[in-house]
């Protein structure tokens, strides 16, 4: 989760629309019908929090590429596309999603939820599977390194370099466990990036791990003033991935990893990504060891 820039990025009204169709072009003729049948029938329609409508959590705020311009009902963004793609795939049309928001925390935390899905970034572990049900994976991303222009950290091209760093990371994520793993064993550790990225901007810490599409986004939104990404942590791929969250033992589960699985096969899951993905992840090296 990362902080808002007051810098977004501009996108053609072609573009926007052309996601909005390829989110909802399966839509039509994909899941059952709400119409005529029940719960009884086994129609997912009607096993949601609110019987015909597919109640959606997303974080507060929502951050871009993500969701556009925190309006997630826009469909814009990357995770906005695709949860209006899933609710098509199940039935559901634009005007029965409701989106309402949840903290991180909270989402993965035992207990009774009132949202049926909740897409933030949540990567899939098997301590989170304790708590709450995943989808199958819809997107794997590294981790990167943020420094300032100025440090003398800048021209880093290995993790070696940073070795006496002071290094900060949201703690419970991927960043973090990297950054303990391979560059030091005291990381620092914040509630957030945004908390991370103000701590990298008012010199508190010298560099913050964070995800890839994170970080390029806090560099070029200005959130840390001066800063870089000086590259990917290697080997950090998520091969588990980042998943829809469900509550635990949904009756949704099911269906929405189905339907993640045929966004994939169809490659409507490729075409998202490389509309609102590609420019955060293209152009940057791999730090050495």
């Amino acid at each position: 989760m990362i902080g808002k820039g007051s810098k977004g990025f501009v996108r053609t009204l072609v573009a926007g629309a052309s996601i909005m169709a390829l989110a909802f072009s399966a839509a039509c003729g994909s899941g059952q019908s709400a119409a005529g049948s029940g719960a009884k029938s086994g129609d997912i329609t009607q096993q949601t929090i609110k019987p015909g409508k597919l109640t959606i959590a997303t974080g507060e705020p929502a951050y871009e590429p993500w969701v556009m311009n925190d309006k997630p009902q826009s469909g814009k963004g990357f995770e906005a596309a695709l949860a209006y793609a899933v609710a098509g795939k199940l039935g559901f049309s634009k005007s029965d999603v409701v989106w309402t928001r949840t903290t991180f925390d909270t989402a993965i935390a035992p207990g009774p939820k009132d949202w049926d899905l909740n897409i933030q970034q949540f990567g899939i572990t098997q301590e989170r599977k304790k708590a709450v049900d995943f989808s199958s994976s819809y997107y794997n991303d590294t981790q990167s390194v943020i420094v300032k222009k100025d440090s003398k950290y800048a021209d880093a091209t290995s993790l070696s370099e940073l070795k006496g760093a002071k290094v900060g990371a949201m703690i419970g994520t991927e960043g973090y466990d990297y950054a303990k793993k391979l560059i030091t064993d005291d990381v620092q550790t914040f509630n957030d990036d945004a908390a991370v990225a103000q701590a990298l901007d008012a010199g508190q810490i010298d560099a913050m791990v964070a995800g890839t599409v994170e970080s390029v986004y806090i560099v070029q939104s200005g959130q840390v003033k001066n800063a870089k990404v000086i590259g990917k942590v290697p080997g950090s791929q998520d091969h588990s991935g980042t998943g829809i969250v469900l509550p635990k033992d949904s009756k949704l589960t099911a269906p929405v990893t189905k339907a993640i699985d045929e966004l994939k096969a169809d490659g409507t899951l490729q075409k998202l990504q490389d509309t609102w993905l590609a420019e955060y992840t293209t152009d940057l090296t791999e730090l050495a060891k």
